[in-house]
């Protein structure tokens, strides 16, 4: 599993002009990606490292303070693009192994008080953000 982390002042998400999710004060936003392995112990450590990083001001966590997370699962995050022009997709899980993933991993941030806003997966999103530093930190588990 990998995440894009980025320390966010406000973030949203929209489905054909539909706001699906979004976080109004400062938090982060993650994009989520699945690999073919990924499972329960994988997404009990992208919780605990997305809960638990103290990349906010004055070096807080989520959880040191009360600040949300907006999930937006994404697929791209596993492109292969060393050969050629053209990415290959092979090493994302297909959707029907990422989605139920995906869902753990906010169920396991809500599990640990985290307030989480979320995108819909499999759709054509518009994710707009205020990135606060800027602080964008990749994340493997």
């Amino acid at each position: 599993m990998r995440a894009v982390l980025q320390r966010v002042t406000s973030a949203r998400v929209e489905v054909e002009g539909e706001v699906v999710g979004a976080i109004d004060r400062p938090g982060l936003l993650a994009l989520v990606g699945v690999t073919h392995d990924d499972g329960p112990a994988q997404v009990e450590r992208m919780a605990r490292k997305i809960a638990e990083l103290r990349i906010l001001r004055d070096e807080r966590s989520l959880t040191d303070a009360g600040a949300p997370v907006l999930v937006v699962s994404q697929f791209t995050l596993y492109a292969d693009t060393r050969k050629g022009r053209r990415p290959s997709w092979s090493a994302a899980a297909p959707g029907p192994v990422a989605e139920p993933v995906v869902a753990d991993l906010v169920e396991a941030l809500r599990a640990r008080g985290i307030e989480v806003e979320q995108g819909r997966f499999g759709a054509m999103m518009q994710v707009s953000l205020v990135n606060d530093g800027p602080v964008t930190l990749v994340v493997d588990v």
